[in-house]
């Protein structure tokens, strides 16, 4: 039997959220406005009847197009803040945040606009929305190893703004591997590491991922299934895959949700959780995408209780952190039960 519809909102954390891809049309043409800069929809409504997509790249277009309205501090505190609320009604109590800081930095943004507008929230979401939150400050794959090693050298003097670094964008072709070196400097500064692999791109990328940049998570990985042995390693060493449902359909991975295989991944013993990726984009938050895959596939409450408890344990928070978030999950089930 499935959850009700409440019980999608269950205390979560949430690992695969690009902060860029929850900016909600309302927003952009707020924003615009405020920044006096032109957009090409006459209205949040065309705006919003733009987000169908072929592929990854057809999203990221348009992805890039909307931020090009953010351009000061307070858009980009702004932003942070519209997420952290929706996340707390969603149930989120922790989330790992992603940010582009090459989409801002190529079009002017200062490095340092970006990161303080951003942090500012994130410093006021414990005690605004109940949420704890860390940023992690991602790589663009399609563009050089070498620009992403002089955004880390830009980032040094926030280190303690940021947890981790990742990698994403546009994967076909863009192997973990290109950035090897990066990833060892970012290691040595004592950053933590995640990267998007088995998405688009083949299982063999999310083996580069974990052997070349020496991830703690695998984002998305839906791939890893066509691989044996590397699901057999991906359950024996506990590597987390923070799963996307709607935005895998969305982009065309999956063609829809009752074909996802995420059920499989949690057969198979690996630490699968539900995260929503590009939420403004690809039409829900985390608890429409876990609402409406368990909805899909058909899983049990506790299969899905398992499915935030692995969030939990997945995520960049001390032991006893975890312990209390994961307490606050017993305890919202008992109250359901």
């Amino acid at each position: 039997m499935t959850a009700a519809p409440t019980f999608a909102c269950l205390p979560k954390a949430e690992l695969h959220l690009h902060i860029e891809g929850t900016f909600e049309p309302e927003l952009i043409f707020k924003i615009a406005q405020r920044n006096n800069i032109a957009i090409p929809f006459e209205s949040v409504e065309a705006l919003r009847g733009a987000y169908q997509f072929e592929d990854l790249q057809s999203f990221l277009y348009l992805y890039y197009q909307a931020m090009n309205v953010l351009q000061k501090e307070e858009d980009f505190y702004e932003l942070c803040s519209a997420y952290l609320q929706r996340a707390q009604a969603n149930g989120v109590v922790h989330v790992e945040i992603f940010f582009d800081p090459q989409a801002h930095t190529s079009r002017g943004v200062h490095f340092d606009t970006v990161v303080n507008g951003l942090y500012k929230a994130v410093k006021e979401s414990k005690e605004k929305y109940g949420i704890t939150s860390k940023l992690i400050m991602c790589f663009l794959r399609d563009l050089s190893a070498e620009s992403a090693m002089d955004t880390l050298k830009l980032a040094e003097k926030h280190g303690e703004k940021i947890i981790a670094v990742g990698l994403d964008s546009a994967e076909v072709g863009n192997p973990p591997s290109k950035f090897k070196k990066v990833f060892e400097a970012a290691l040595a500064q004592g950053l933590l590491t995640v990267a998007h692999a088995g998405e688009e791109g083949p299982p063999d990328y999310v083996w580069e991922a974990l052997n070349d940049l020496k991830v703690s998570r695998v984002d998305h990985g839906v791939r890893s299934m066509e691989d044996p042995a590397l699901v057999t390693h991906l359950a024996e060493h506990r590597i987390p895959l923070t799963v996307c449902p709607l935005s895998n359909v969305k982009l065309r991975v999956f063609p829809d949700l009752k074909s996802h295989n995420l059920k499989h991944m949690l057969d198979c013993d690996l630490m699968a959780t539900v995260n929503s990726d590009d939420p403004a984009y690809f039409g829900g938050y985390v608890a429409d995408n876990l609402e409406q895959v368990a909805q899909a596939l058909n899983l049990s409450r506790d299969e899905q209780v398992r499915l935030a408890k692995n969030s939990i344990e997945a995520s960049f928070l001390s032991h006893a952190e975890k312990a209390a978030y994961l307490a606050q999950i017993d305890n919202f089930c008992k109250a359901l039960s």
